[in-house]
């Protein structure tokens, strides 16, 4: 017997966020890589500029033609576009000497949701989206230090990011997942694995 699939907002699940142990001690490694974000996400970012701009500091480039690579075509993003941030002494373009996210730091001084100028990869990280599914990014994970599998821990993945699935699934979808959630994990107990096969 399978666990069954489900899809929310047209997006997979995949059952293996609730059973990930996870732990981190966050301090901003994660965006030493730089993230994707959607075409329409890096424009929105770039149409903000003048705002932006005054939060950096010396480490980071006020020249707007640095802090994107080349889009590239990815069938994960809404747009079918993919933008990455570039890295700017060994870190995004958009972190600051303090570990901390000037695209953050702007939505807080406004008042705003501190995501609201946020690439969604960035804020779902260390989940993400890949062919369609809310999976677990483990490719990334697997690079970091203070953000990773932790065997021992009682903490899930998804215990670890309920308030980013949150925003990303909105209220209705996220009841939607924690009842999903429920079902996984009354099968596990009945004996079914995640990948279909018996105990």
């Amino acid at each position: 017997m399978k666990i069954k699939e489900k899809y929310i907002n047209g997006i997979k699940i995949d059952p293996n966020i609730f059973l990930f142990k996870f732990g981190c001690r966050c301090n901003g490694e994660c965006c030493h890589y730089g993230v994707y974000t959607d075409l329409k996400e890096s424009e929105h970012i770039l149409s903000i500029k003048n705002k932006i701009i005054p939060l950096m500091d010396e480490t980071q480039s006020k020249n707007i033609s640095d802090w994107f690579e080349p889009p590239e075509e990815d069938e994960d993003f809404e747009s079918g576009v993919a933008v990455g941030t570039e890295i700017i002494n060994n870190k995004c373009a958009f972190l600051d000497k303090n570990g901390l996210c000037v695209l953050q730091r702007l939505a807080l001084q406004e008042g705003e949701h501190k995501w609201k100028y946020k690439p969604i990869y960035c804020i779902l990280f260390p989940l993400t989206i890949y062919q369609n599914t809310l999976t677990i990014d483990d490719e990334h994970i697997d690079r970091l230090n203070y953000c990773n599998k932790f065997p021992i821990s009682d903490t899930t993945i998804f215990d670890a990011c309920k308030e980013e699935i949150h925003y990303f699934l909105g209220d209705e979808g996220f009841q939607e997942l924690l009842n999903y959630k429920d079902e996984v994990l009354s099968q596990l107990q009945n004996g079914v694995l995640s990948d279909g096969n018996k105990k």
